[in-house]
């Protein structure tokens, strides 16, 4: 095996790789030993005619094609052992030559890695994000948990209320004609949930059990069923039952029944307030990083060449499918589901890949200027994780890894201390008013 490399435009590269007459010809009498079977020639038995007659029969090109099959991922792999650029795309593959005598020539044209060239990525600028709890937002989460455990009771002695469940039946009108769709009867409604189109719900607000209310509305100018789009609509509706929600009393028999940490309401307000404090931090972390990240791209200057995101485009869907089965769906159902396409999707997901690749191609790039390292304890903690993330003992993790899969490991732990170097070097301003 030979091989050309010859850089084209856009990081892009074109491999010429040959291969012997030698090789080609042991492929071609592989296909010939491997298709033999299946063509009938007269006055032969099956599997029996001799190759040159088959050759002379249907063309002597009749084996090339699996020939080429059965050569080129080896002499690929081949190349790449010797190639000493950075390929970052799956190779578009073009059969040059193909003739019994002469050597098998294809070109690989595939992606390099693009060079990038940092801009600021110390002492980048953010907005401070505001941890701070107040009292009304613990209010609410309490009063969000009493209304997990609230109870449901019937009301008979007033109107509907924000907040309500209302048993209705309902029948809409366009131009005083029903329209179909627009009817229903026994429908548990939400009052304030939004589950109907816009202002149905507040427009309930008041009406009595027992006597029909008409409701006038207007169906968006985006609505699903075309038909309806922007159409002035008139509901008759029937409230039949009221309910609503009791909330428990805010004590300790309530405290008691929900927490494991507090005894008394105050106790479990402070908790609260920790909890709050602690999903404030985190988010203000993310927030501080995703900022971070976002300024120190855009700071940089780089070529992504279109392969190597279509690459990840095609990753991404894969592992999408390796999730979706795990579910016990097939990609075909959920196609069928969504009414999506395959390149509906690698479109969906082009900007998150090329988001990725940019992220990674630029902390690569902290990590080479920083001489950021992965020490030997960072991996064993790492592989630790695993381990207990897959049920499986550490030794057997690291077998499963191998080389190539601790250089692995080992990059992208580069990669996490190369955002954290960047993020821990922002400078936190306060945000203007």
């Amino acid at each position: 095996m030979s091989l050309q490399v010859e850089k084209l435009e856009k990081n892009m590269a074109k491999l010429t790789i040959e291969v012997s007459a030698e090789e080609l010809e042991k492929a071609i009498e592989g296909a010939y030993q491997k298709n033999k079977n299946r063509i009938s020639v007269p006055g032969f038995r099956k599997g029996k005619a001799p190759r040159k007659m088959l050759e002379q029969m249907y063309g002597k090109n009749l084996f090339y094609e699996d020939a080429a099959n059965a050569l080129i991922p080896d002499a690929y792999d081949a190349a790449l052992e010797e190639c000493t650029e950075d390929i970052v795309s799956n190779p578009q593959i073009t059969v040059v030559q193909i003739e019994a005598g002469k050597p098998f020539i294809f070109t690989a044209e595939v992606a390099l890695k693009p060079e990038v060239v940092l801009g600021d990525y110390k002492g980048i600028a953010v907005d401070k994000a505001d941890t701070e709890v107040s009292e009304e937002e613990v209010a609410a989460e309490i009063d969000k948990e009493r209304g997990k455990n609230a109870r449901t009771i019937e009301v008979t002695d007033r109107a509907v209320k924000e907040g309500d469940i209302a048993t209705i039946d309902f029948e809409g009108f366009v131009d005083g004609v029903p329209f179909e769709g627009g009817k229903g009867e026994d429908y548990p409604l939400t009052i304030g949930s939004h589950a109907f189109i816009p202002g149905f719900e507040e427009k309930l607000v008041g009406a009595e059990i027992g006597k029909e209310t008409e409701v006038d509305v207007t169906f968006p100018e985006d609505y699903h069923e075309e038909s309806l789009a922007g159409k002035a609509v008139i509901f008759k509706c029937l409230v039949k039952k009221l309910q609503e929600k009791e909330l428990p009393a805010l004590d300790e028999d309530f405290v008691s029944d929900i927490s494991e940490e507090s005894d008394t309401v105050e106790e479990y307000r402070e908790e609260v307030r920790n909890k709050l404090t602690e999903k404030k931090t985190a988010e203000a972390k993310r927030a501080k990083e995703n900022a971070v990240l976002e300024t120190v791209i855009s700071n940089a200057q780089m070529e992504i060449p279109d392969a190597m995101v279509e690459t990840r485009q095609r990753q991404m869907a894969q592992e999408y499918a390796q999730r979706m089965q795990h579910q016990g769906i097939s990609m075909e159902q959920y196609m069928q589901y969504t009414g999506m396409t395959t390149q509906m999707l690698l479109d969906q997901m082009k900007p998150q890949a090329l988001r990725q690749i940019k992220t990674r191609l630029v902390m690569e790039a902290v990590v080479e200027a920083e001489k950021i390292e992965a020490t030997e304890e960072a991996f064993e903690e790492e592989v630790k994780q695993m381990a207990e993330s897959y049920r499986k003992d550490v030794d057997e993790i690291k077998d499963l890894l191998g080389e190539e899969g601790k250089k692995q490991v080992m990059e992208d732990i580069c990669i996490r201390k190369a955002i954290e170097f960047v993020t821990e070097n922002a400078v936190e301003t306060e945000p203007a008013e």
